[in-house]
């Protein structure tokens, strides 16, 4: 029985998706989330400036991935039950009204609701992008396409900050936000004409609003302590405890409604798995700390060296190098060889020797030795990009794979909130210190302290109160990287517990004849499968192809989009051995 030839390179799906088209949506789509943040990240301080209100810079940030956060896993979710292609383009539409909004605004304030919008938005564009890729693709297959979204990732991590800078410098911060809209346009044209994944029945789907509603507060609650604690509030101070307390009682309840769910939006089943429960803690640990830290360092080289915003894109431009190399040299290591264990190993011990490097900088550290050390941390970062995805996915049941995709985007966009809020706890807590202990007292009457970030403040000082005023910035940053180190310890001991295995050439476990084999480990050993992964029969699409026979019995069969059934066949002696796909032909596997 011969097997269906599999369509070429780029052509028709057999879902009737046009792969090219499609993947070049989907990249570009990522290409935009990822810009947005950079060239935010770039034009912050030229926004606080001018709209005045450098309090409320970091909540230009927070308030998009809180939001951002907290819808990710539930696009995850409403892919899983009414369609990837509905569930994205939902997404991008409220991105692109938010970006609109924010483009127009006239405030911080404004600005801060606006960026709530585009990151309901943005939660739903990483989320269905990695869903699409799993559901097109297997593991292996889809390997290449995560080296293709690591070379996106760093591109668009590359042209980021210049960009944002070009923009900020030659039109205005406005259209940072407003250069989103005619990309969105060609990315939504592309999915609409060429995307067509079969729909999900949704009848009889239930929501869990319950577990949404839980989950959102929690998350808010969590950020609230750490960007509050010990800048607005004492750690000790009856707010801040009442925020751990309410974190606590959320989760708590979030468990609870999970448990009895029919559709929870995080399956608890999940963690039986130990390699998607590593996979979320450690790209938690990587948002915390490699998204999280990456915002104050545009604002220690435009405020503590003096940098114009686009002259500091150009300076974090070698860090973005780094991510590069790293990113799609890992990318193309883990296609050829299917392991990927290492990379998360490296990331981390390479980022504490990163974060060491980085807190030992100050307003008269050489700039290339400033370079030096960014890019040591930008190739850090860049080694563990795209890993815990694909390790997620390795292991995840097909009718979880939005739910999986979306809990470990989330906990990389939780980790981000996280990590932006306590770092700007930690610095903006000691800038205050160091303000008042560096500068001379009356040297900053009749300046709005708030706006000191901007570059035409700064302009207007003595030359004596603008070097205090750079120390003070860069004094402010060190614990920020210190604060790093035992975060990303704790990463490494995570990604050392993580098991070494392969990724599938198979079809999300969906595909393999019943008793095959799980997963092999590097040492040649098989990784048990969790008990979600073992279903006694599956099958894609309407209808299953009848299965193989042997002997005149059927047995049992599994079969994937486009591919031969799989049954088992027997031996001459007897024994039922499997077959396999070999260039478009059935083999008889012994």
């Amino acid at each position: 029985m011969s097997a269906p030839t599999p369509p070429a390179p780029g052509g028709p799906h057999p879902s009737g998706t046009r792969t090219t088209p499609v993947m070049v949506a989907c990249m570009l789509s990522a290409f935009v989330a990822i810009l947005d943040l950079q060239i935010v990240s770039t034009a912050l301080p030229r926004i606080a400036g001018d709209l005045g209100g450098i309090d409320l810079f970091a909540w230009v940030t927070i308030a998009y991935v809180i939001a951002s956060s907290v819808t990710t896993p539930i696009y995850g979710k409403l892919g899983d039950l009414f369609g990837r292609k509905v569930t994205y383009l939902s997404a991008m539409g409220l991105f692109l009204l938010g970006s609109a909004l924010a483009g127009a605004t006239g405030s911080m304030e404004q600005l801060i609701v606006f960026r709530i919008v585009q990151g309901l938005g943005a939660g739903g564009l990483f989320v269905s992008v990695l869903a699409i890729i799993g559901e097109l693709f297997t593991p292996r297959e889809g390997a290449k396409y995560y080296g293709m979204f690591g070379m996106v990732f760093a591109g668009a991590s590359l042209a980021g900050p210049a960009v944002g800078g070009l923009l900020t410098d030659a039109l205005s911060w406005h259209w940072v936000f407003l250069v989103n809209l005619p990309v969105g346009a060609v990315i939504v044209a592309l999915l609409v004409k060429y995307l067509h994944l079969p729909r999900k029945a949704a009848a009889g789907a239930k929501l869990d609003y319950a577990g949404i509603v839980t989950l959102s507060a929690a998350i808010i609650a969590l950020t609230l302590l750490t960007s509050w604690g010990g800048v607005e509030y004492a750690w000790t101070s009856p707010q801040i405890i009442g925020l751990g307390l309410g974190t606590l009682v959320f989760l708590g309840l979030f468990v609870k409604a999970e448990s009895t769910a029919s559709e929870p939006i995080v399956p608890l089943r999940l963690f039986r798995d130990s390699t998607f429960t590593i996979s979320l803690l450690g790209t938690t640990v990587c948002g915390i700390v490699f998204v999280g830290a990456v915002q104050f360092l545009a604002l220690y080289v435009q405020v503590a060296t003096g940098a114009s915003p686009t002259a500091s894109g150009f300076i974090l431009l070698p860090m973005m190098m780094g991510l590069v190399l790293s990113s799609v040299g890992s990318s193309r290591i883990i296609m050829k060889t299917g392991t990927y264990k290492i990379f998360p190993i490296l990331s981390m011990a390479l980022g504490i020797v990163g974060a060491l490097l980085l807190s030992t900088m100050d307003s008269d550290t050489p700039r290339v030795l400033t370079i030096l050390y960014m890019v040591v941390f930008g190739f850090a970062s860049g080694l563990s990009a795209q890993v815990f995805t694909q390790a997620a996915q390795n292991t995840a049941p097909p009718q979880d794979m939005g739910a999986v995709s979306g809990t470990v985007t989330f906990g990389r966009s939780f980790g981000t909130s996280i990590g932006i809020s306590l770092f700007a706890a930690v610095f903006y807590g000691r800038l205050t210190d160091e303000l008042a202990a560096r500068v001379p007292d009356g040297a900053l009457d009749g300046i709005d302290r708030n706006s000191l970030s901007s570059d035409t403040v700064l302009a207007t000082l003595a030359d004596p109160v603008r070097g205090a005023v750079e120390d003070a910035y860069a004094a402010s940053l060190t614990p920020v990287f210190t604060t790093a180190v035992p975060i990303l310890a704790v990463g490494l001991v995570l990604t050392l517990l993580m098991k070494n295995l392969t990724l599938r050439s198979r079809h999300h476990g969906a595909d393999e004849p019943a008793g095959s084999p799980a997963p092999a480990a590097a040492d040649g050993t098989h990784e048990r499968r969790p008990d979600h992964i073992h279903p006694p029969h599956v099958t894609h699409g309407p209808s299953a192809a009848p299965p193989l026979r042997a002997a005149g019995a059927a047995l049992p069969h599994v079969r994937g989009p486009g591919r031969a059934s799989r049954g088992l066949q027997s031996t001459s002696s007897g024994t039922p051995r499997a077959p396999s796909i070999v260039r478009g032909r059935t083999e008889a596997v012994p």
